[in-house]
C-alpha cells in the first residue's frame, strides 16, 4: 500500500514517517516541482519517493492532504475517486483570508475538503497535535501516558483504517462523528492540540454546544 502526500511540509513528513515505519511505500508532492522534494525524499529514505501532485492520487492507495487551507481550491481531484483521503487541514484566518463559510459557522474545513473532492472519503485527522509530536509521542496500547486524538468522517470503512493506522502508530483514537462535528476540534477549541487520554480528550470535544 502506498501513501501520497500533497502538501510535504512538517505535518506531511511527520505522517509520512510513520507511514514508512509501518512498511508503507510513500509519495510526496509540493506546489512546486518533484525537484524541490529531494531532500525530504532523502530523509525519509528508499521507501519514500516525490511527484507532481496531480500525479499523487494515480500512484497512491491512501492520500493525505496538508497544505495551508488556502491552497484547497487548487488541488488536484483527478485520481481521487473511491479513495481515502485523511485531511489534516486548519484554518487560520491571519494566513489563509477570512472564508465567510467557516467564520459564520456554517461549515467545517473537513466539509470543505469533502465538496471538493466529492468522490473520496474524507477523514478529518492529524490537525490538532503539532507535528514534531506526530512520530514521537507515540505508545502503546494500554499505556497510560497514551495520547488520544480525534478523527471525524461521514464513512464508516474509512474512519476504520485511519483508526487502525493511528492506532497501530501510538494513538488512541476518538471518533468524535461526522465531518460536520469536526469543528469539535479546530483551531481554537478546547481540544485543539491537547495532550490528553481518552475519556478527557472525549470530556474536551463534548463541551462545545450542539451547532444548529
Amino acid at each position: 500500500m502506498t501513501f501520497g502526500f500533497i502538501g510535504s511540509g512538517h505535518i506531511g513528513q511527520a505522517v509520512a514517517e510513520c507511514a514508512i515505519r509501518l512498511g508503507y511505500d510513500v509519495v510526496m508532492s509540493n506546489s512546486r516541482s518533484p525537484d524541490t522534494l529531494k531532500a525530504v525524499v532523502a530523509k525519509l529514505g528508499p521507501k519514500a519517493k516525490a511527484a507532481w501532485n496531480k500525479d499523487v492520487a494515480k500512484q497512491s492507495d491512501v492520500i493525505v492532504v496538508c497544505p495551508p487551507l488556502f491552497a484547497l481550491s487548487k488541488l488536484p481531484t483527478a485520481g481521487t475517486e473511491g479513495k481515502i483521503i485523511i485531511d489534516t487541514m486548519n484554518y487560520y484566518p491571519s494566513r489563509d483570508g477570512n472564508i465567510k463559510e467557516l467564520d459564520e459557522k456554517r461549515t467545517t474545513t473537513s466539509e470543505m475538503t469533502q465538496k471538493h473532492f466529492p468522490k473520496a472519503y474524507v477523514v478529518k485527522a492529524f490537525n490538532c497535535i503539532p507535528a514534531f509530536a506526530i512520530p514521537t509521542d507515540n505508545y502503546p496500547a494500554g499505556d497510560p501516558d497514551r495520547r488520544a486524538l480525534p478523527i471525524a468522517g461521514d464513512d464508516a470503512k474509512a474512519k476504520a483504517f485511519v483508526k487502525e493506522f493511528m492506532d497501530k502508530i501510538g494513538f488512541d483514537v476518538l471518533d468524535a462523528g461526522p465531518l460536520k462535528e469536526g469543528f469539535r476540534f479546530e483551531n481554537g477549541t478546547p481540544a485543539y492540540v491537547r495532550r490528553v487520554g481518552l475519556k478527557e480528550l472525549e470530556k474536551l470535544v463534548e463541551s462545545l454546544p450542539e451547532r444548529a
